[in-house]
């Protein structure tokens, strides 16, 4: 998807110019240019701040039918799945046409040296994963764990966060988010 067209789409959806978007994210207007322009890609967190300006959360913005008419869906194929990731990380969103979603369900892969963002993240949620495979290192407000394969986690999304592949293998990590506005 291209992240710049789409902001730039649900901006003007929203009657909002540039300035006005950069002044309720909290961010300069140069930056709304530079992502609409595709002159950066922006990390998961900076461009949820630019969301929140809007508001519109991140599944949405990646949904580009999210309030289509549709039937009830139950088996997901890949082909199926919604990529709402930036830059190297692959977030993909499983039930995207699921009515009144009660959590975001992800499949989060993480290259060698991807990280979330050296802005934590930070929302009114709860939060829980699985390491399939690799390991990663996972910061809750203060502190650092280095969760390897088969380790789990949980915790309440209000504190802040980011999660960080800073070894020479993938992480992949199966993980729900509620509410399921992510």
């Amino acid at each position: 998807m291209d992240v710049g067209a789409r902001l730039k789409e649900v901006r003007m959806q929203n009657n909002l110019s540039q300035r006005e978007l950069a002044k309720r994210a909290g961010v300069t207007n140069s930056t709304i240019s530079m992502i609409e322009k595709n002159s950066v890609s922006p990390s998961i967190s900076s461009l949820k701040k630019v969301l929140n300006g809007i508001p519109v959360s991140l599944v949405d913005f990646f949904s580009e039918d999210v309030y289509a008419e549709k039937t009830q869906q139950v088996v997901y194929s890949p082909e199926d799945l919604v990529e709402i990731g930036t830059g190297d990380i692959l977030m993909s969103l499983v039930g995207k046409a699921f009515p009144r979603r009660q959590m975001t369900f992800l499949i989060e892969t993480y290259p060698p040296n991807s990280d979330t963002g050296t802005t934590m993240l930070q929302n009114d949620a709860e939060e829980g994963g699985y390491v399939v495979e690799g390991k990663i290192e996972l910061t809750v407000g203060n502190e650092v764990y280095i969760l390897n394969k088969n380790d789990s986690y949980y915790f309440d999304n209000n504190q802040p966060h980011r999660f960080r592949n800073p070894y020479k293998k993938t992480c992949k990590i199966v993980s729900a988010t509620t509410p399921g506005n992510f």
